[in-house]
Protein backbone atom coordinates (compact mmCIF):
# COMPACT_ATOMS: atom_id res chain seq x y z
CA UNK A 1 0.00 0.00 0.00
CA UNK A 2 1.01 3.65 -0.72
CA UNK A 3 0.81 5.92 2.98
CA UNK A 4 -0.12 8.81 3.46
CA UNK A 5 2.62 11.61 5.12
CA UNK A 6 4.13 10.82 8.33
CA UNK A 7 6.98 11.76 9.74
CA UNK A 8 10.15 9.86 10.02
CA UNK A 9 11.75 8.45 12.82
CA UNK A 10 14.55 6.28 13.71
CA UNK A 11 15.33 6.74 9.83
CA UNK A 12 17.98 4.01 8.73
CA UNK A 13 16.95 3.95 4.74
CA UNK A 14 20.69 4.29 3.56
CA UNK A 15 22.49 1.39 5.75
CA UNK A 16 21.36 -1.46 7.42
CA UNK A 17 20.96 -1.35 11.20
CA UNK A 18 21.51 -4.32 13.46
CA UNK A 19 18.55 -4.91 16.03
CA UNK A 20 18.71 -4.55 19.71
CA UNK A 21 17.98 -7.97 20.70
CA UNK A 22 20.24 -9.06 18.15
CA UNK A 23 19.67 -10.37 14.35
CA UNK A 24 20.41 -9.81 10.70
CA UNK A 25 20.56 -6.12 9.95
CA UNK A 26 17.96 -4.69 8.22
CA UNK A 27 16.99 -0.89 6.43
CA UNK A 28 14.27 0.38 8.63
CA UNK A 29 12.15 3.41 9.22
CA UNK A 30 9.35 4.46 12.26
CA UNK A 31 6.71 6.26 10.71
CA UNK A 32 4.42 8.84 12.71
CA UNK A 33 0.74 9.04 11.62
CA UNK A 34 -0.60 11.89 13.31
CA UNK A 35 -3.82 11.19 14.62
CA UNK A 36 -5.82 14.11 13.22
CA UNK A 37 -5.48 12.30 9.55
CA UNK A 38 -8.34 9.50 10.36
CA UNK A 39 -8.05 8.62 6.48
CA UNK A 40 -4.50 7.50 6.92
CA UNK A 41 -5.53 5.11 10.06
CA UNK A 42 -8.47 3.52 8.76
CA UNK A 43 -6.26 2.87 6.15
CA UNK A 44 -3.59 0.98 7.81
CA UNK A 45 -6.12 -0.36 9.84
CA UNK A 46 -7.82 -1.99 6.72
CA UNK A 47 -4.89 -3.39 5.60
CA UNK A 48 -3.80 -4.87 8.79
CA UNK A 49 -7.20 -6.73 9.06
CA UNK A 50 -6.96 -8.37 5.34
CA UNK A 51 -2.90 -9.21 6.43
CA UNK A 52 -4.65 -11.01 9.44
CA UNK A 53 -7.05 -13.04 7.14
CA UNK A 54 -5.11 -13.86 5.19
CA UNK A 55 -2.78 -15.41 8.00
CA UNK A 56 -5.92 -17.48 9.14
CA UNK A 57 -5.98 -19.17 5.83
CA UNK A 58 -2.44 -19.60 5.06
CA UNK A 59 -0.01 -19.01 8.29
CA UNK A 60 -2.08 -19.54 11.12
CA UNK A 61 -3.31 -22.87 10.18
CA UNK A 62 -6.91 -21.82 9.81
CA UNK A 63 -7.41 -20.17 13.17
CA UNK A 64 -6.89 -16.64 14.46
CA UNK A 65 -4.78 -16.11 17.35
CA UNK A 66 -6.38 -14.67 20.50
CA UNK A 67 -4.19 -12.04 20.39
CA UNK A 68 -2.37 -11.23 17.66
CA UNK A 69 0.79 -9.09 17.43
CA UNK A 70 0.19 -6.37 15.36
CA UNK A 71 2.51 -3.30 14.15
CA UNK A 72 0.62 -0.70 14.96
CA UNK A 73 0.69 1.34 18.06
CA UNK A 74 -0.44 4.12 19.83
CA UNK A 75 2.30 6.77 20.81
CA UNK A 76 0.69 7.97 23.47
CA UNK A 77 0.27 4.89 25.11
CA UNK A 78 3.06 2.46 26.25
CA UNK A 79 6.03 0.33 24.07
CA UNK A 80 5.45 -3.18 24.18
CA UNK A 81 8.16 -3.68 26.34
CA UNK A 82 6.24 -1.47 28.66
CA UNK A 83 8.28 1.32 28.76
CA UNK A 84 6.82 4.83 27.26
CA UNK A 85 7.58 5.99 23.99
CA UNK A 86 9.20 9.37 22.92
CA UNK A 87 8.03 12.64 23.05
CA UNK A 88 7.92 12.87 19.15
CA UNK A 89 5.43 9.89 19.31
CA UNK A 90 3.03 11.49 21.62
CA UNK A 91 -0.44 12.33 19.11
CA UNK A 92 0.52 9.95 16.72
CA UNK A 93 0.18 6.40 15.82
CA UNK A 94 3.21 4.96 15.06
CA UNK A 95 4.20 1.73 12.37
CA UNK A 96 7.61 0.68 12.01
CA UNK A 97 8.57 -0.69 8.78
CA UNK A 98 11.87 -2.92 7.68
CA UNK A 99 13.39 -4.67 4.75
CA UNK A 100 16.34 -6.60 3.89
CA UNK A 101 16.43 -5.18 0.84
CA UNK A 102 17.70 -1.67 0.31
CA UNK A 103 15.12 0.79 -0.26
CA UNK A 104 14.90 3.20 -2.93
CA UNK A 105 14.43 7.12 -1.90
CA UNK A 106 13.31 10.01 -4.09
CA UNK A 107 12.17 13.70 -3.27
CA UNK A 108 8.96 14.96 -4.90
CA UNK A 109 10.36 14.97 -8.71
CA UNK A 110 11.02 11.63 -8.17
CA UNK A 111 14.72 11.76 -8.70
CA UNK A 112 17.51 9.89 -6.16
CA UNK A 113 18.46 10.78 -3.20
CA UNK A 114 22.16 9.97 -3.08
CA UNK A 115 22.73 12.07 0.17
CA UNK A 116 22.38 10.07 3.55
CA UNK A 117 21.81 13.61 5.73
CA UNK A 118 18.97 14.56 2.63
CA UNK A 119 16.77 11.97 4.25
CA UNK A 120 17.08 12.26 8.50
CA UNK A 121 14.70 11.31 11.32
CA UNK A 122 12.36 14.24 11.91
CA UNK A 123 11.42 15.03 8.25
CA UNK A 124 8.50 14.28 6.88
CA UNK A 125 7.77 11.20 4.17
CA UNK A 126 5.34 8.47 2.60
CA UNK A 127 6.50 5.00 1.46
CA UNK A 128 5.23 1.72 0.32
CA UNK A 129 4.96 -0.79 2.55
CA UNK A 130 2.95 -3.89 3.11
CA UNK A 131 1.65 -6.39 5.89
CA UNK A 132 2.23 -9.71 6.27
CA UNK A 133 1.69 -12.87 8.92
CA UNK A 134 4.05 -14.43 10.19
CA UNK A 135 4.07 -17.56 12.73
CA UNK A 136 7.50 -18.07 14.09
CA UNK A 137 9.09 -19.67 17.38
CA UNK A 138 5.04 -19.39 18.83
CA UNK A 139 4.72 -15.37 18.30
CA UNK A 140 2.00 -14.87 15.56
CA UNK A 141 0.80 -11.87 14.27
CA UNK A 142 1.58 -9.06 11.18
CA UNK A 143 4.72 -7.53 10.08
CA UNK A 144 5.40 -5.02 8.13
CA UNK A 145 7.69 -4.66 5.21
CA UNK A 146 9.88 -1.30 3.57
CA UNK A 147 9.76 -1.27 0.00
CA UNK A 148 10.46 2.37 -1.57
CA UNK A 149 10.23 5.98 0.57
CA UNK A 150 9.34 9.38 -1.02
CA UNK A 151 10.63 12.34 1.00
CA UNK A 152 7.83 15.05 1.38
CA UNK A 153 9.31 17.77 3.26
CA UNK A 154 11.85 19.12 5.36
CA UNK A 155 11.57 19.10 9.32
CA UNK A 156 12.72 19.56 12.65
CA UNK A 157 15.72 16.56 13.06
CA UNK A 158 14.60 14.41 15.77
CA UNK A 159 18.59 13.68 16.61
CA UNK A 160 19.10 17.03 18.08
CA UNK A 161 20.94 18.52 15.29
CA UNK A 162 20.28 21.75 13.22
CA UNK A 163 19.92 22.39 9.67
CA UNK A 164 22.34 24.47 7.89
CA UNK A 165 19.49 27.15 7.43
CA UNK A 166 19.23 27.46 10.86
CA UNK A 167 23.06 27.51 11.60
CA UNK A 168 23.95 30.05 8.61
CA UNK A 169 20.41 31.96 7.70
CA UNK A 170 18.39 34.34 9.54
CA UNK A 171 20.30 36.47 12.28
CA UNK A 172 23.30 33.77 11.36
CA UNK A 173 23.85 35.08 7.85
CA UNK A 174 27.05 36.41 7.15
CA UNK A 175 27.66 40.14 7.62
CA UNK A 176 32.05 40.19 7.67
CA UNK A 177 33.81 39.58 11.11
CA UNK A 178 31.51 41.16 13.42
CA UNK A 179 29.23 37.66 13.38
CA UNK A 180 31.80 35.31 13.63
CA UNK A 181 31.09 33.48 16.93
CA UNK A 182 27.39 34.62 17.18
CA UNK A 183 26.25 30.73 16.54
CA UNK A 184 28.20 29.50 18.88
CA UNK A 185 28.08 32.06 21.56
CA UNK A 186 25.50 33.77 23.59
CA UNK A 187 28.03 36.72 23.92
CA UNK A 188 28.35 39.53 21.51
CA UNK A 189 31.39 39.11 20.07
CA UNK A 190 32.28 42.68 20.71
CA UNK A 191 31.92 42.42 24.53
CA UNK A 192 33.60 40.49 26.64
CA UNK A 193 32.59 38.60 29.69
CA UNK A 194 32.41 40.38 33.20
CA UNK A 195 35.76 40.23 34.71
CA UNK A 196 37.62 39.01 31.34
CA UNK A 197 41.21 39.78 31.66
CA UNK A 198 41.32 41.81 34.75
CA UNK A 199 43.10 39.75 37.77
CA UNK A 200 40.97 38.30 40.32
CA UNK A 201 40.35 40.30 43.75
CA UNK A 202 43.26 40.51 45.77
CA UNK A 203 45.86 38.82 43.32
CA UNK A 204 49.40 40.49 43.03
CA UNK A 205 48.38 42.25 46.16
CA UNK A 206 50.99 42.68 49.14
CA UNK A 207 50.81 42.10 52.69
CA UNK A 208 50.66 45.45 54.87
CA UNK A 209 54.53 46.15 54.80
CA UNK A 210 56.10 43.31 52.24
CA UNK A 211 58.71 44.92 51.07
CA UNK A 212 59.48 47.68 52.80
CA UNK A 213 62.99 47.52 54.24
CA UNK A 214 63.45 46.63 58.01
CA UNK A 215 63.47 49.39 60.36
CA UNK A 216 66.96 50.73 60.60
CA UNK A 217 67.91 49.09 57.43
CA UNK A 218 70.70 51.33 55.85
CA UNK A 219 71.41 53.34 59.14
CA UNK A 220 74.95 52.60 60.72
CA UNK A 221 74.26 51.39 64.17
CA UNK A 222 74.85 53.50 67.35
CA UNK A 223 77.98 54.78 67.74
CA UNK A 224 79.43 53.39 64.58
CA UNK A 225 82.45 55.53 62.92
CA UNK A 226 82.40 57.75 65.84
CA UNK A 227 85.94 58.73 67.21
CA UNK A 228 86.79 58.56 70.99
CA UNK A 229 87.68 62.48 72.64
CA UNK A 230 90.34 63.47 71.40
CA UNK A 231 91.16 60.89 68.64
CA UNK A 232 92.59 62.20 65.35
CA UNK A 233 93.30 65.92 67.50
CA UNK A 234 97.21 66.86 66.71
CA UNK A 235 98.87 67.34 70.06
CA UNK A 236 99.02 70.69 71.86
CA UNK A 237 101.19 73.09 70.20
CA UNK A 238 100.92 71.13 66.48
CA UNK A 239 101.02 73.43 63.68
CA UNK A 240 102.02 75.84 65.71
CA UNK A 241 105.55 77.51 64.91
CA UNK A 242 108.68 76.74 67.33
CA UNK A 243 110.37 79.42 69.34
CA UNK A 244 114.26 79.22 68.62
CA UNK A 245 116.73 78.59 72.04
CA UNK A 246 119.95 80.82 71.61
CA UNK A 247 122.66 78.97 72.21
CA UNK A 248 124.32 81.29 74.08
CA UNK A 249 121.93 82.73 76.44
CA UNK A 250 119.85 79.36 76.40
CA UNK A 251 116.62 81.30 76.73
CA UNK A 252 113.93 81.67 73.66
CA UNK A 253 114.66 83.97 70.44
CA UNK A 254 111.96 86.71 71.29
CA UNK A 255 110.39 89.30 68.89
CA UNK A 256 112.80 87.87 65.89
CA UNK A 257 115.56 88.99 67.60
CA UNK A 258 118.96 88.19 66.21
CA UNK A 259 120.99 84.90 67.06
CA UNK A 260 123.26 85.79 70.27
CA UNK A 261 121.59 89.78 70.34
CA UNK A 262 119.24 89.88 72.82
Amino acid sequence: MLTGKFRASYAHVFEPQAPKGGGDPKYQITMLFPKSDVGAYQALRAEIDKALRDGVQNVFNGQMPARPKTPLYDGDGPRENGEPFGEECKGHWVIRASSKTKPSVVDLNVQPIIDPNAFYSGCYARATINFFAYNQNGNRGIGCGLNNVQKLADGEPLSGRTTAEEDFGGGNAWNGPSTYGTALSSTPPSQSPVGYGQPPAGYNQQPPGYGAPPIGYGQPPAGYNQQPPGYGAPPIGYGQPQMGIDPVTGRPFGGGGVMGIC
